[in-house]
Parts: structure tokens; sequence; C-alpha cells
């Protein structure tokens, strides 16, 4: 009778050494699950979710997952959008209204200065051509590290990658305008600014961004608009009829 019972307490545990055995081979066989960024359906959540196939979730923004999160981005490759500057100083201030066009590889930026002014400027990172108004003289240089995102006077959003994670004080999910957005803020640099962003999940484009300095804003810049695969014309187009586009 001992012998039976102890015979049937090894085929018990045999069999609950088999059935872990298969559990961790079930396991192993999930595909490891990506990223997704939320839609709108998804505002708002802020862990991990399975999407009944096991194979979607979504991240969790924290400032030690940000950055895998906005490497996930891509700007749309065609784009037409108003975006607004300010800039603040002890004295007064002042705004920028640009019209963006992207398309190519190239990007135009029609700024209105002070006095209506508008300085033109159209740059593929290379090569950049700048003329004011409606005048025919064109200057013409290399790009050199003056980017597309400097000719529009807005930050560039994919700094925060190279940032070391302490340098990230705060990073999350926003609504914005109805868009949501990636949020990111910086620790105070040695000069004690600090950065915020608002990135569009839906387009990879920074819509928003803040610049302050011991707690006051010294830099704003918002979209106010934006279209994507616009009909593009004439704006790649020189004043000496060059066309960039066709070359």
């Amino acid at each position: 009778m001992k012998r039976r019972r102890l015979g049937r307490a090894a085929i018990g545990f045999a069999g609950l050494i088999a059935l872990v055995v298969v559990l961790m081979l079930v396991n192993s066989l999930r595909p490891s699950p990506g990223i997704v960024l939320p839609s709108e359906k998804d505002e708002g959540v802020q862990s991990g979710e399975d999407d009944g196939e096991g194979s979607l979730s979504v991240v969790e923004i924290r400032p030690d997952t940000v950055q895998a999160a906005v490497a996930t981005l891509v700007r749309p490759e065609s784009y037409r959008r108003e975006v607004v500057v300010q800039q603040f100083w002890d004295s007064g201030s002042g705004t920028l209204e640009n019209t963006v066009t992207v398309s190519s590889g190239w990007t135009r930026v029609d700024q209105t200065l002070a006095r209506d002014r508008v300085r033109h400027s159209i740059t593929n990172g290379e090569s950049t051509y700048i003329w004011y108004n409606s005048q025919r003289t064109v200057y013409a240089a290399e790009a050199g590290e003056i980017t597309a995102d400097m000719e529009q006077a807005i930050p560039t959003y994919e700094d925060v990658l190279e940032l070391p994670v302490e340098e990230i004080a705060a990073a999350n999910y926003q609504t914005l305008s109805d868009m949501n957005c990636i949020y990111v803020e910086t620790a105070a640099d040695a000069y004690g600014y600090v950065l915020r962003y608002w990135v569009s999940v839906d387009t990879g484009l920074l819509v928003a961004a803040e610049k302050q300095l011991d707690g006051e804003t010294v830099y704003r810049m918002w979209e106010t608009s934006s279209e994507l695969d616009p009909i593009i014309e004439t704006e790649f187009t020189l004043p000496d009829g060059t066309d960039l586009l066709a070359g």
C-alpha cells in the first residue's frame, strides 16, 4: 500500500513537471510585443495593453521610455503648415509667422517679419537659397550647419534622443488642440533653461514648444494649421525660374 501511494505521488509530480514545461514552451513561442503609439481611441492610455493577439502594446511614456517612443516617429515626406513663433526679452517681444512647405527633401519657409517684410528660404540640408519680398536677387550658399528647423526658428525635437536620461525631467501623453502628443520636458541646463516639446503622434511633427528661464517663458512656438500631401505648384521655383524639384 505504501509503495502504491509513492507511485501515485511520483506520477502526480511528473504530471506537474510536464504541465510547467508545456506552459514555458507556449510562452516562449509567443511573438515579442511591439510598440504602437496611441490613436484617438487610445487617448489617456498609460500602460501596456494586449490587443487580443499578443502582438502589439501601447508603450508607457516615462522619462526612461520616451526616447524609444520618439525614435518611432517619422516626419511626413510632404506637408504644408502654418507656425507662429514668439520670443520674449526684457524690453519686449517679437513674433514670426511661418508658412512651411516640405516636398522631396526640400523645405521652403516663408517667414513674415516686422513691418510685413517676408523672408523666403529653401533648403535641402546641403544648399540654401534666400531672398526677400518679391526680389529677384537670390542669395545661394551651402547649408552648412543651418538646418531646415533653424530656418523656421523652431527647435529640433529629435535632440531629445541624444539626452542622458537623467536630463529628461518629465514625459507623458497629452492632448493638445485635439492632437495626441508625446510631451517631453527637459531638466534645467547649466544656464537655467528648460525646454518643453509637444510632438504629434499622428504626424511626427513638433506642434508646440516652449523655452523657459527661471519659470519665465522666453520662447514659444505652435502650429496653427497643417495639410498633408499638399498640391505643390511653384513653391520650389526660384525667382529666376529654376525649378529645384526638377533637378
